[in-house]
């Protein structure tokens, strides 16, 4: 039985003007993203002034390889997006909330069971992998270990943004997520520096910011689920076990996504391993974690979320029975996107010192000369990666989450390293090559996407649930 207190379905999405339709969910998605990537920022900031650049480096090869595990379990939550937005789009309400449950369900034992004990244990040799220096090895690895051990509050937050995003309401995880970021910005002023009997945890303070703040939320969104109140929710009389039926549509929805963020975050990686065998591979691991990891996040955390509201627009307009209208909603959040980077590039090539003397790196030449070089090659960039990720939505909400799988492994796996594996094999590799690469990585998964979705195959994808 539903709840009658919970919050009813926003038709808008399926019915009326579409550009309104994407902008009440893409503004709100974008914004939380925005903020939430102040969490990053701020890390950076903090440890750059109070550590050096040796913890900005750690920081960055640490979430790299956090992101290839978690993205992974993450995908479950793509999987939950396609059935919840196209449940919602037919009005299903027991079926979202069903979704729900169980992929909150899936990945508490995922990250609990797996995700923490494997992670923990090899964290040392991740961070061997990456080429990092010593010095950074050391930064790295205890914050690399409480983010493995201690994430699934994390998880259970984007779990349920996404959730709620692809039910209609986005302004419900735009609340979260900035009351999330103010939690974790009090606590790092806190933990990295230390303050009265706290001690200065340095690093490592970072990540016990991010993982208290991310269960703090967790429990608080734990209960407003069975308080009902949100258009998701779990209800009394609701069955509490597992339903593999659905389980198996989480995961044939999901597992191409989480193979896709492993390709994509692989590629990260190994792009590190390529900076950390230059010349100036401390530097460069610095400028490459502060100028793509945290400032062009500006671009990609806006992007990624116009990709989630794109996804629950096309998805939800398609359970309606209503695919013209998905592609016109793809079609309006790639145009938002192309502004917002147009914006954000810009200012990359304006006032790169300033931006990077944010991070502390004042005194740091070398940094700074590579960081400026890259915000140049990454103001193009944005450009690329935003209609990608728009288009991606599009095919993933509908349901074809394979075709974004295939498109990653092209162009962030195949063309960026092979780019630079033929030039460190025949010319000898320098920092602009692997900026290049990153470039040409982009504007290829873009024309890709584009061209997929405008085949039209997700029209006919099924979801087999009774």
């Amino acid at each position: 039985m539903s709840n009658p207190r919970a919050k009813s379905y926003d038709r808008s999405i399926v019915e009326g003007p579409i550009g309104p339709a994407v902008w009440k969910l893409a503004w709100p998605t974008m914004l939380q993203n925005v903020v939430g990537g102040l969490q990053g920022i701020v890390d950076h900031i903090m440890v750059g002034n109070f550590v050096g650049f040796t913890g900005n480096a750690a920081i960055g090869v640490s979430w790299q390889i956090f992101l290839v595990v978690m993205v992974f379990i993450g995908s479950l939550f793509t999987g939950m997006g396609v059935l919840v937005a196209r449940f919602a789009g037919a009005d299903e309400r027991d079926k979202v909330n069903r979704t729900v449950y169980q992929a909150f369900l899936t990945a508490a034992v995922l990250a609990i069971g797996i995700l923490a004990p494997v992670g923990y244990f090899l964290a040392p040799s991740l961070l061997a992998l990456v080429n990092a220096t010593p010095a950074v090895q050391a930064e790295a690895l205890p914050y690399l270990r409480t983010m493995f051990v201690y994430s699934f509050g994390m998880m259970v937050f984007f779990m349920l943004g996404g959730a709620l995003r692809s039910a209609g309401d986005a302004k419900t995880p735009l609340k979260l997520g900035v009351g999330m970021t103010i939690l974790n910005i009090v606590l790092n002023v806190i933990l990295i520096p230390g303050l009265g009997p706290i001690p200065a945890f340095g690093t490592q303070g970072a990540a016990m910011g991010t993982v208290i703040a991310g269960g703090a939320m967790a429990a608080f969104a734990a209960f407003s689920l069975f308080r009902g109140r949100w258009v998701v929710g779990f209800h009394r009389g609701m069955s509490l076990k597992p339903d593999f039926a659905i389980i198996r549509e989480l995961f044939r929805f999901g597992l191409p996504a989480g193979f896709q963020g492993i390709a994509m975050n692989l590629g990260g990686v190994f792009l590190l391993r390529y900076i950390g065998s230059l010349a100036q591979s401390a530097e460069a691991q610095a400028a490459y974690a502060v100028a793509y990891v945290e400032l062009f996040s500006l671009i990609t955390w806006t992007s990624v979320g116009l990709m989630g509201a794109t996804a629950a627009v096309a998805g939800q307009n398609l359970g309606a029975g209503k695919p013209d209208r998905a592609v016109q909603g793809v079609r309006v959040a790639s145009r938002i996107g192309l502004c917002v980077a147009a914006v954000v590039g810009a200012v990359f090539l304006l006032f790169p010192r300033v931006l990077l003397s944010v991070f502390g790196m004042e005194g740091q030449p070398e940094v700074i000369e590579l960081g400026v070089q890259l915000l140049a090659f990454l103001a193009a960039s944005g450009l690329f990666i935003t209609v990608a990720l728009a288009y991606t939505g599009g095919l993933q909400g509908t349901g074809d989450t394979r075709s974004p799988l295939y498109i990653s492994i092209i162009s962030q796996l195949v063309i960026p390293l092979g780019m630079c594996g033929i030039i460190q094999a025949v010319w000898g590799l320098e920092p602009h090559h692997i900026w290049l690469a990153i470039v040409l990585g982009h504007v290829t998964r873009s024309v890709l996407s584009v061209i997929r979705f405008r085949q039209g195959k997700w029209r006919e994808i099924e979801v087999r649930v009774a």
